[in-house]
């Protein structure tokens, strides 16, 4: 199925993690926690300061949506609003583990896709085909050549906002390759 251009037959959401420099210069100060969050986007993790992206990408391998949170908050959240930048309803959404929710495997069927994300060790069995979680390797592709980008591997950019520019860029002329 295709529809402006976004091959909805499967979607896929991933997240991945951006260190930011050493140093001070994309510190923020003033306001609240919540409030230099949203600003700079970055937090600490065990590795240091860095920032998660969260993508959702259609079955041809491309980006459709970013939402970028600081480096220690988890990737569910961002799932929702990431399906909320669907043109329509896609067949399948594959996930991994990051994403593993009965709440959100029930949105995804309500919303009238089936989900293809497997459960954690600590979860009741969820089904998962293997012939459609199989191809979660086209994110993980996807990341990989965005990651190419210097200035979306280490994060250089201060703001939130230029660093979400950056990633839509490199998504951007990835596609048009």
């Amino acid at each position: 199925m295709q529809e402006r251009g976004v091959q909805l037959g499967k979607v896929f959401l991933d997240g991945t993690n951006m260190r930011a420099p050493e140093g001070g210069r994309w510190r923020q100060k003033g306001g609240s926690a919540a409030d230099r969050d949203a600003r700079g986007a970055v937090g600490r993790s065990r590795g240091g300061y860095g920032t998660k992206a969260c993508m959702i990408a259609d079955g041809a391998g491309h980006a459709i949506a970013f939402r970028i949170a600081p480096g220690q908050a988890h990737e569910l959240p961002h799932a929702l609003p990431l399906l909320d930048h669907l043109p329509g309803v896609p067949g399948w959404v594959v996930a991994d583990r990051g994403y593993s929710s009965h709440r959100f495997r029930q949105h995804v069927r309500n919303a009238g896709a089936k989900p293809a994300i497997p459960s954690k060790c600590n979860e009741a069995p969820a089904r998962c085909p293997v012939w459609i979680y199989t191809n979660r390797n086209i994110v993980e592709r996807l990341w990989a050549r965005l990651k190419e980008w210097r200035a979306v591997a280490t994060r250089y950019e201060k703001t939130a906002a230029s660093f979400s520019g950056v990633l839509c860029l490199a998504a951007a002329i990835d596609h048009l390759r």
